[in-house]
């Protein structure tokens, strides 16, 4: 069985971001038990030099739905400020996100195969292949910003785990 370039990314990049949904509607709903704002969760960080949730948030939908554009774009940017968000602002990037994922097709991504890609970062630009992107940054970069959004969830006393996280998927056995 051959792998293609779609295989290796947007299923991932879909199973995950569902997932991330999921974890928010249980964040939003713990806040709702508590009593609780979910905004304050918007500006929560685990420790001082690390950015906020919003940016973990919108660094997943950056490095997911935007790491396939760039890759059909030949080049792609680090994220801009993503500004004010609210909660429930958060949870539509997600599912915008997951739904223009959704309608990449496999021909679209494929063709991108071998196509070489830009990183610009400031003054500096870093090659790579769509491939290389993928793999060795874009897809690091997400499951990094997917675990931090988790953990600071998780610190803020939202019940969820491991079967959350990797977005209840069903095993045959």
């Amino acid at each position: 069985m051959s792998l293609s370039l779609y295989d290796l990314s947007v299923p991932n990049y879909v199973q995950a971001l569902g997932a991330v949904s999921g974890f928010l509607a249980k964040g939003a709903a713990f806040c709702a038990e508590q009593g609780s704002d979910p905004n304050e969760i918007v500006g929560a960080r685990m420790t001082d030099d690390m950015l906020p949730f919003s940016f973990q948030i919108a660094s997943i939908t950056h490095h997911s739905l935007g790491a396939i554009e760039g890759v059909q774009k030949g080049a792609f940017y680090p994220p801009k400020d993503p500004g004010t968000y609210s909660y429930s602002d958060l949870q539509k990037l997600v599912e915008d996100a997951r739904a223009g994922l959704e309608k990449v097709t496999p021909d679209a991504v494929n063709g991108c195969e071998g196509k070489d890609l830009v990183f610009h970062l400031g003054k500096h630009q870093l090659p790579f292949t769509a491939e290389n992107f993928l793999l060795s940054f874009s897809f690091p970069n997400f499951y990094f910003h997917v675990t931090t959004a988790y953990d600071i969830l998780r610190m803020r006393g939202v019940k969820i785990g491991k079967a959350d996280y990797l977005g209840r998927m069903r095993m045959k056995m």
